[in-house]
């Protein structure tokens, strides 16, 4: 093992690992002291991520749907570019994003490891992202409701947020739901390259070690986080819509 891997495992408070002839799986009294601190890395990234995806892509979302034919402020040449922006966004797999714009993340972040470091790719996947998902989430609330609160009397800001936002957010829970799964997946991804959390774990104890008893709870361990997300998600969705709501 290289002085520089160990020195991260330190810095990140984990125990170095143990030279190649002393490898065995980890005794499951051991698990605790890895998995918990690597949850918290993954909870504090997602977290990170989503608040920044939500605001820049609702934003996003909302000029997109209103600068289309038959928005509130229609606009195609803005709406074209924008449009291809996000597309481009969302074609990029994330393991090719992160290592393209490594120079970028370093430039933000001053490194290329930890956290920090994996929340700009992160963040730049998930805005196109979730933005397509709200908008569609937009499209989908009726016109008539659109042109109820215009012939109200409604602010377009008014309007935007009471008449489209207002009436999609159920579906946009479900959008939520699905981004934020994304990003945990995303965030094992970003661990191979040293950003911590459940990932770095993985790739770290389980694979490099071939330590079958890390690999199998991490995985364990992401099977659970992921079923909670969308039990809560799926919550949400449920009192956000009036006639679900009515029905429990």
């Amino acid at each position: 093992m290289g002085v520089a891997t160990t020195t991260h495992l330190i810095l990140a408070g984990l125990p170095a690992l143990r030279p190649a002839s002393a490898l065995s799986d980890t005794a499951l009294s051991d698990l605790p002291g890895l998995l918990i601190p690597a949850l918290g890395e993954t909870l504090t990234m997602v977290g990170i991520v989503m608040v920044l995806v939500v605001a820049v892509g609702t934003v996003i979302a909302v000029c997109l749907h209103n600068m289309a034919p038959g928005g509130l402020f229609e606009n195609a040449k803005i709406y074209n570019v924008l449009s291809w922006i996000v597309n481009v966004g969302r074609s990029l797999p994330f393991l090719v994003l992160m290592a393209a714009i490594v120079p970028f993340t370093r430039l933000i972040t001053g490194t290329n490891i930890g956290i920090a470091a994996a929340v700009v790719p992160m963040t730049i996947a998930g805005i196109p992202f979730f933005a397509r998902i709200v908008e569609n989430s937009l499209r989908d609330v009726p016109h008539s409701v659109t042109q109820a609160a215009k012939a109200s009397g409604g602010s377009t800001l008014q309007i935007i947020r009471t008449a489209q936002l207002g009436e999609a957010i159920p579906a946009i829970m479900g959008g939520l739901t699905i981004n934020t799964i994304a990003m945990i997946e995303y965030s094992a991804i970003a661990g191979t390259i040293g950003a911590g959390g459940i990932g770095y774990v993985a790739v770290t104890y389980g694979y490099q070690r071939f330590d079958n008893t890390v690999m199998l709870a991490t995985v364990i361990l992401l099977i659970l986080l992921v079923t909670t997300v969308q039990l809560i998600g799926d919550g949400l969705v449920k009192a956000t819509t009036p006639h679900l709501r009515r029905r429990a």
